[in-house]
């Protein structure tokens, strides 16, 4: 994610903006910049690389003020550049931005009718333009901002500076976090409370939706409704500080939450800017000659690579295996000449991950890997590594980097396909463009966490579970029960759905929850069926679908949660988010240790 700073003090602003970003630096980025007010006038800074490249900048253009906003940036929109950089000037208007703006390219359209111009080739860019727009027509700065706010669609956190407004800031947040924290006679404003940790301890989180109106000695929090609400303020200790869970109760549920942002930082890493391609390192090796891709990777990100499978082999077309990293290297599987093999770890420090790499490479094999630390092992001797930009990730059961590594193996696998020639350019934009609408539908499906809730409640009583599903939700399947037996401590199983007559279904009765994965499509009536079969022999069913199949299920199905329609290609990705919550929730409910759940560590790294 980027990092977002701002700051109402009386004391100069640049000193504890640069601070703040320098806290945020964990985050990743490639370019930084400074807006900041002095007197009533705006003044901007900007560099790529680090933070010292941007202190040198300003060693030669001091920003004095005691107002204004910070940005490290990482591209999702537009290659890495000083144009591309935050903040961005528009008018009156400074902005910094973190998240993907789905709309942008309608925008821009309208804008540009208007008479607008653009200097970047960012999606953020627009919410200025769009913004000093909107104070053309006479509106207010609050009224400006809230008119820019309700036009966008996607993901975003948004930070606003209006020249001749020396005490106000405006920010908003959807499904990116922002905490707002109080001084003495100061306000400050950050992505993260790390960022704030010099300067207060004192933080109130703004929730899905909401927005702020900060002035030095107050501000005042409308929810996406428009109105005026209050958030409880935390007191944080330094510890507490530099890892908080926010307003949630546990890590697992903020981690839940942030996928949104994730899955756009992760993207943003993978797709060029002006969205027509996927780009990385990957590309370097000769694809179109690769006779096999082997995956390996253990627990959650096995699960992953079974996902990574089917989209590599139907999109891609390469022959793709999977391994379970602790017995891949004692079976001493024949490897072929020209293979390649993936290594996927969230630590990257996984022990038995790190070793299945050392054989492979030591077999002639070219290795990559997918990795969310970049310092770690893995990514070291990796011939190629890659991150999937997830963030520390607190929770034991990992819920943010899996569906980073989705987005990840997902857009990898359209890469392939343009490189071996089974698809073209058309085609892979259009997948691309797919891809970017995922934080959306995340957040979207974020939004029914009531319905999980409820769900998850009831299973909680049991003492066995069982998953179903076909295809890509097969995986998720397998996912779904991992989190619950995780977390949960209930036995739980997931299955191909059409395996279920071949065993499982002589566990079926009125006690053994059975979660079945439905969204419409080619194999929708195959799960059906086996649904009905579970059904008629007093199954106690949850059939997690999208409207059209909800319908279809729900005389019989116990209960049924309709998630958002979306594109096949994505079914992954919220179905994904619906199991994280029923297990989630579910822990909750029987009053387990959700975030560090009995004889379980975050990174294995012994065998």
């Amino acid at each position: 994610m980027c990092g977002i700073v701002g700051v109402l003090t009386n004391r100069p602003a640049t000193p504890i903006l640069m601070d703040a970003l320098q806290r945020l630096e964990y985050r990743g980025y490639d370019s930084a910049g400074l807006a900041v007010m002095n007197g009533d006038q705006l003044d901007r800074c900007r560099a790529m690389g680090k933070l010292s490249s941007l202190d040198n900048v300003l060693d030669e253009h001091p920003l004095p003020g005691s107002i204004g906003i910070g940005h490290t940036r990482w591209a999702t929109h537009g290659k890495p550049s000083e144009a591309n950089a935050h903040p961005h000037l528009a008018g009156s208007v400074a902005l910094v931005h973190n998240g993907i703006i789905e709309n942008y390219q309608d925008l821009c359209d309208g804008l540009r009718k208007e008479g607008y111009n653009f200097e970047s080739q960012t999606d953020s860019e627009v919410v200025a333009v769009l913004c000093d727009s909107m104070l053309r027509r006479g509106l207010s700065c609050e009224d400006a901002a809230a008119a820019t706010i309700a036009r966008l669609k996607g993901a975003y956190a948004l930070c606003f500076l209006f020249e001749g407004q020396p005490d106000l800031l405006i920010c908003a947040r959807r499904g990116s976090p922002l905490a707002i924290g109080r001084g003495d006679g100061e306000c400050f404003v950050a992505s993260d409370a790390i960022a704030l940790a010099a300067v207060s301890n004192r933080i109130t989180y703004l929730e899905e939706g909401d927005w702020a109106v900060m002035t030095r000695n107050e501000f005042h929090i409308h929810d996406k409704s428009g109105a005026v609400v209050e958030r409880e303020e935390h007191i944080l200790t330094l510890d507490t500080i530099h890892v908080d869970r926010g307003n949630y109760r546990h890590f697992m549920e903020k981690e839940i939450h942030e996928q949104t942002a994730v899955t756009a930082r992760a993207l943003g890493s993978w797709v060029s800017g002006d969205r027509q391609k996927v780009e990385c390192a990957f590309e370097t090796v000769d694809w179109a000659n690769v006779p096999r891709l082997t995956l390996v990777a253990c627990g959650t990100a096995y699960l992953a690579c079974h996902v990574g499978k089917v989209w590599l082999e139907k999109i891609a077309r390469i022959p793709v295996e999977i391994e379970i990293a602790s017995e891949f290297r004692y079976r001493e599987p024949p490897l072929p000449q020209g293979g390649v093999t993936l290594v996927v770890s969230q630590s990257g420090e996984t022990a038995d991950t790190l070793a299945a790499m050392r054989f492979a490479k030591a077999r002639g094999q070219t290795t990559l890997a997918l990795v969310n630390v970049a310092t770690s092992s893995i990514s070291r001797e990796a011939d190629i590594a890659m991150q999937i930009h997830a963030g520390p990730e607190i929770g034991v059961a990992s819920t943010k980097a899996f569906t980073a590594q989705l987005i990840c193996l997902a857009a990898m696998s359209v890469m392939i396909g343009r490189e071996r020639g089974v698809i073209d350019g058309s085609e892979e934009r259009s997948l691309v463009d797919l891809l970017f609408t995922v934080p959306s539908l995340l957040a979207d499906t974020i939004a029914l966490e009531p319905a999980f809730k409820s769900a998850a409640e009831q299973i909680a009583t049991a003492r066995n579970a069982l998953f179903l599903g076909r295809g890509l939700m097969y995986p998720i399947a397998l996912e779904g029960a991992l989190k619950l037996k995780e977390i949960t401590y209930i036995h739980a199983e997931g299955y191909a759905a059409g395996e279920i007559k071949h065993g499982p279904i002589a566990l079926v009765d009125d006690t053994v929850p059975i979660i079945v994965l439905a969204p419409s499509g080619e194999l929708f009536e195959k799960t059906a069926s086996n649904l009905r079969e579970v059904a008629a022999r007093n199954g106690w069913v949850v059939a997690i679908g999208d409207k059209t199949s909800c319908k279809e299920l729900s005389e019989h199905a116990g209960r049924t949660i309709a998630l958002p329609a979306t594109d096949p290609f994505l079914t992954p990705f919220s179905y994904t988010v619906a199991v994280q919550f029923l297990a989630y929730h579910a822990a909750v409910a029987k009053g387990t240790d959700v975030d560090q759940p009995r004889n379980l560590a975050k990174s294995v790294t012994v065998e």
